[in-house]
């Protein structure tokens, strides 16, 4: 079966969806289907890669992003679809790509939204009073729009459940336990970053408002306030980087910037004492999950979804740099052997495996046809 994929809002060099579609699309090639995904990019371009083909349509960029793009040319699209001629597909993308829904039922394609983010979630950061019936409307409007709605949390299934969707899945994404391993602890790695006797607390994410960067900064000064040793290291890169290089003026922070050696990212994820992740509209959390999958236990934002990913293997915390400092002390007081092995036991129960499986079944498909 020929399973197009189209997706917004990717970051330009990584980030965890970019990092889930891959994942997918080799799983949906493994089990005999042909993937393909269609981004925006700066130019058109059509190639071959592990994952599947991958088709890039020219989009603008996003103003104050930090370079995500989007596609925004409807007629171009439509004539890509209707050449690919897809047996199912599958849509990362309810705002400007919902309309896609439409031209599936017309196409006569079974049709998939993958729900990414929790519109409750982003209409509490921006949003008015009126945002749980804005969120309603729109959510209603998806759901009618496909044939199935994918979640990957129960959390994000929360807002599709309120309005009684029944065409609703949920399926977990999953995580490379090869590469992120405790393994990889790294003492040379370490010592580079983090004096002897000084915790290494690790913030690895995109650098953008929605995620909070600022806050593992703030928790950091906290924790130097309390007399506690620690230095942060922040991997990563978005438009909040020269706000955040200020606010962190004076503190043993580390800025590394994009990290495009995954294998480093994952020694320096084993490597870390504790990791933060504060934001509060996280609804899967794919670098938190690689942390734990690392051995690292996760301070986490409790308005997010990854309290549920996290579960015992860290501590979720109100939205406020002393709670998170609070929480760093709590996971460095744990026998340090304890704690990680509690992380990596928790990112077990997340392969990549499963989540192949789950959504092929929402497209109606069996996972093993590769067979043929």
């Amino acid at each position: 079966m020929r399973i197009v994929r189209l997706a917004n809002f990717i970051a330009p060099r990584s980030g965890g969806l970019r990092t889930a579609l891959a994942e997918l699309g080799s799983g949906y090639m493994a089990a005999g289907h042909e993937p393909v995904l269609v981004i925006p990019g700066p130019a058109f371009s059509d190639q071959d890669t592990p994952s599947g083909r991958t088709i890039t349509v020219p989009g603008p960029i996003v103003p104050g992003s930090g370079g995500y793009r989007i596609i925004t040319a409807r007629r171009t699209l439509i004539r890509l679809l209707d050449r690919l001629r897809p047996d199912r597909l599958e849509v990362s993308d309810r705002t400007t790509l919902r309309w896609t829904g439409h031209w599936a039922k017309a196409a006569g394609v079974r049709s998939v939204m993958v729900s990414h983010e929790s519109l409750d979630g982003l209409l509490r950061l921006y949003g008015g009073p009126v945002r749980r019936a804005m969120a309603d409307r729109l959510n209603r409007a998806t759901a009618a729009a496909y044939d199935e709605v994918v979640c990957t949390t129960e959390w994000a299934a929360a807002e599709f459940r309120r309005i009684g969707t029944a065409n609703l899945t949920r399926v977990p994404l999953g995580v490379d336990l090869d590469r992120f391993d405790p393994g990889r602890h790294d003492s040379a790695l370490r010592h580079a970053y983090a004096p002897p006797g000084k915790a290494l607390i690790l913030h690895c994410s995109r650098l953008s408002p929605e995620k909070r960067p600022g806050r593992p900064i703030a928790a950091l000064a906290e924790l130097l306030r309390r007399g506690v040793p620690a230095v942060l290291v922040v991997a990563g890169d978005g438009p909040r980087a020269r706000a955040l290089a200020a606010q962190a003026a004076g503190l043993p922070v580390r800025f590394l910037g994009h990290v495009r050696d995954r294998d480093l990212l994952a020694h320096l994820m084993a490597t870390a004492d504790v990791a933060i992740a504060p934001g509060p509209v996280e609804t899967f959390g794919l670098a938190a999950l690689e942390t734990l999958a690392s051995g690292t236990p996760v301070v986490v934002c409790r308005d997010s979804a990854l309290p549920e990913v996290i579960g015992d293997a860290g501590l979720a915390v109100p939205d406020d740099p002393k709670a998170y400092a609070d929480a760093v002390m709590d996971l460095l007081s744990w026998d340090e052997q304890e704690r990680r092995l509690a992380a990596r036991k928790q990112a077990e129960q997340y392969g990549w495996a499963a989540s192949v499986t789950g959504f092929l079944r929402a497209h109606g498909l069996a996972a093993v046809e590769a067979g043929r």
